[in-house]
């Protein structure tokens, strides 16, 4: 018999360049943001380290105390320690899959930088994976997971266990013109997911790419007041601006109860253990406290019969450890800051509209006992919020209030050093702009009108714009 493939092409938005003028259209007198602000060359407050190199996401905020810092190196430890599959001489880290995508954090998020798009297509998809969902709510009004395959297709497994799939990628390309002349190419990624070991996917299948997300600062986001947040979101674009930013609600697994959605490209979790947990549950099939099942569904019986790790394989302490280690990381000073093409590009960022999703800062409340976190000023460029991106971003799939047009505001912090920790400089939740200037092009829905009008600016304006979002 012939394995199953499914084919699945992410769509085209219409990207046509507008008009003979650079002028955006809101232009005539209006505030220069050419300035440079008090504190902003300090991104994360406190928590901010001055590092370029390629670990300079890995480093813990300044001033931890002793035994801050003792449970950072041990959630580090962990982060980069490769799992087994059960049983094994090394009993803390057995109990992998058995069914995964990666053996460790580090694989996907390598130096706790961002994830990529395998380079060909026979690569692996390592620290790119698929969530697959069918229509209707799942558990608590989340995603629907697909009857056969559950929520994420497994494209590797422990001896014994048959490998969910295979999932291969090839590019379709589009092109045109800013209104200066200068060409611009965009592609597309189609999948094509073949081998499938239990029988076709369902018909309606919807499936999101995601590429791992760098890890800048998340202990100072989970400290943003939720009033905050809610004070920003404006979901029926009451004054008018086009923006309609709306927080997602999704349920706490440790608290029983609906919170704000702050963390993952849909906000669909709500703070950094729970983040950790589902990560290590559906990437490594790790169990914890909070998912102590593992992630096999009915048609797998391999998968179900399979030898554990314990139960939980990440126990209370372990978890812990990992949470701390992520609420603890530092956010990377600003580089050339107050440079005059610096600060042009910045007036630019503000004047076409990218600062109304990006918000650029925002201050923390008090968390008990950690200073390096409590009343902040950062700069993180965004608002956590839910935005509509249009049609070309689209990936169809529902996550509790997000729908498959909305994507949370990721932040920028960090931008600038992606090359040189990560190795690349591939952005968007599934990697398929090559820069930022591509990536800028994808945006639609909420953010047309900006995007429209970068087609419009002068090369010495773009020029200008990426040298400011470099320096972040």
């Amino acid at each position: 018999m012939k394995p199953a493939h499914t084919l699945v092409t992410v769509g085209w938005g219409l990207l046509v360049a507008c008009g003979p003028t650079s002028r955006a259209p809101d232009d005539g007198p209006h505030p220069s943001h050419a300035v440079v602000e008090a504190g902003e060359e300090r991104p994360g407050g406190g928590a901010t380290v001055r590092d370029t190199s390629a670990q300079a996401f890995s480093r813990p905020a300044p001033s931890l105390s002793p035994s801050r810092l003792s449970a950072f190196g041990a959630g580090e430890a962990l982060f980069e320690a490769d799992w087994f599959a059960a049983p094994d001489s090394r009993e803390d880290r057995d109990g992998l899959g058995p069914l995964f995508n990666s053996v460790s954090c580090e694989a996907c998020h390598f130096q706790n930088g961002r994830g990529a798009p395998p380079q060909g297509s026979e690569q692996p998809t390592v620290s790119l994976l698929l969530r697959l969902s069918v229509p209707g709510e799942g558990e608590h009004g989340g995603p629907r997971p697909e009857p056969t395959y559950g929520d994420q297709l497994q494209t590797r497994s422990i001896s014994g266990v048959p490998t969910e799939g295979r999932t291969t990628l090839t590019w379709e390309e589009s092109s045109g013109t800013f209104a200066d002349g200068e060409p611009w190419t965009l592609r597309a990624p189609v999948y094509v997911l073949s081998r499938l070991a239990h029988g076709p996917l369902s018909p309606d299948v919807r499936l999101s790419p995601r590429v791992a997300q760098p890890l800048v600062g998340p202990g100072l986001l989970a400290a943003v007041p939720e009033e905050s947040l809610l004070e920003w979101a404006d979901p029926e674009d009451a004054d008018g601006d086009g923006i309609s930013g709306r927080p997602n609600r999704v349920w706490s697994v440790r608290r029983g109860r609906w919170e704000l959605g702050r963390f993952g490209w849909k906000a669909n979790q709500p703070d950094l253990e729970q983040q950790n947990a589902a990560a290590m549950r559906g990437d490594l099939g790790i169990t914890s406290p909070l998912f102590p099942t593992e992630a096999c569904t009915a048609a797998q019986a391999t998968c179900l019969s399979a030898s554990s790790g314990g139960a939980p394989e990440l126990d209370e302490g372990k978890l812990a450890a990992l949470t701390a280690y992520t609420a603890a990381l530092a956010v990377p000073a600003r580089r050339g800051h107050d440079q005059p093409q610096v600060l042009q590009g910045k007036d630019v960022f503000h004047r076409v509209g990218c600062a109304r999703c990006h918000r650029p800062s925002l201050e923390t409340g008090e968390v008990e006992g950690r200073p390096e976190l409590s009343h902040q000023r950062v700069w993180p460029y965004s608002d956590l919020l839910l935005h509509d991106l249009g049609e070309a971003l689209a990936d169809g799939y529902d996550d509790f209030l997000a729908t498959g047009n909305e994507w949370r505001t990721p932040p920028l912090w960090g931008l600038g050093l992606t090359r040189t920790v990560s190795g690349h400089t591939r952005l968007l939740h599934d990697g398929r702009a090559r820069t930022v200037l591509e990536a800028i092009l994808w945006h639609g829905g909420e953010a047309q009108a900006a995007r429209d009008t970068v087609l419009r600016l002068s090369r010495a304006e773009r020029d200008a714009l990426l040298a400011f979002l470099d320096s972040l």
